[in-house]
């Protein structure tokens, strides 16, 4: 697929999915899975529908409810105690960048990073990672945190159980197969969760992670209406989502420029979720 093409679906499925907009309350809370199937309409029997929750109503920490995972995940141990955390205290917040690596902007949003000795986390595409290694390897040297964001960006509510796994499994591998580590952390596209994919997350050993400020940079709304939506969203606890590919993402490089070092300079500190021991 063409990085055109990807862009052409990633803004056909967003217009759809306009309700799941990204305006969430500071802080980091539980994620858990939600929404039960609507009643089937009058009239003759029909699957009923799931509609996704909007991302603002999932929060931030360890899937928990679902027990035991159905298989042990792969090459990871079966754990009941959260894999990572993000420390909240104090004016902290986590940076996170979704669709890449693209070799056009993910070189200088690691620039920036190392401009200013902060780490982020980029939520890859498997099909990114095997046509981008060297920038993966970039990431995990410099100490950003690497997680799942499916091998080819598709609504996985619009997918069965075999094809999520598929799309979650394979990117892990390519994570894997690059920098030698599995992944831990998990974002759904869109932020499209349903139950299948919070399972499946789970039985391969990742944490889901949603955000709770959208600068919806894949619009290109203008470097300044990204800083200020950065700015205005900023508080302790924060993620804030961005993108290093899937379309022109000059302003996301641009903006990244500008709101860094004024965060860094209103006190805050920019952080990613630390492994516990095994």
């Amino acid at each position: 697929m063409t990085k055109d093409q990807f862009l052409t679906r990633r803004r056909a499925l967003l217009g759809t999915l306009a309700a799941l907009g990204a305006a969430g309350t500071a802080g980091l809370f539980s994620l858990r899975s939600g929404g039960e199937p609507a009643p089937s309409a009058p009239g003759p029997p029909a699957a009923p529908a799931r509609v996704p929750q909007k991302p603002s109503a999932y929060r931030l920490q360890p899937l928990t409810g679902h027990g035991a995972p159905r298989t042990a995940p792969r090459r990871l141990p079966v754990r009941t105690e959260p894999l990572l955390s993000v420390d909240t205290i104090g004016r902290t917040m986590v940076l996170t960048f979704d669709d890449g690596p693209d070799p056009r902007y993910t070189p200088d949003i690691l620039d920036t990073l190392a401009a200013y000795d902060v780490p982020a986390m980029f939520f890859v595409c498997g099909e990114m990672v095997v046509e981008n290694r060297g920038l993966l390897e970039r990431m995990a040297d410099t100490g950003h945190v690497i997680g799942n964001h499916t091998w080819s960006h598709p609504l996985l509510t619009s997918l069965g159980r075999s094809a999520i796994r598929s799309e979650m499994e394979g990117t892990c591998e390519a994570v894997e197969e690059a920098v030698g580590e599995w992944p831990r952390w998990f974002r759904a596209p869109y932020g499209a969760w349903n139950r299948a994919a919070f399972q499946l997350g789970a039985e391969l050993g990742m944490e889901p992670l949603a955000w709770t400020v959208d600068t919806l940079d894949w619009t290109t709304p203008g470097t300044h209406t990204i800083v200020e939506r950065v700015h205005e969203g900023a508080g302790p606890g924060v993620v804030v989502l961005s993108h290093d590919a899937g379309g022109d993402r000059s302003q996301s490089v641009q903006a990244l420029r500008d709101y860094l070092p004024q965060l860094l300079d209103a006190g805050y500190h920019i952080t990613v979720p630390r492994r516990h021991p095994a």
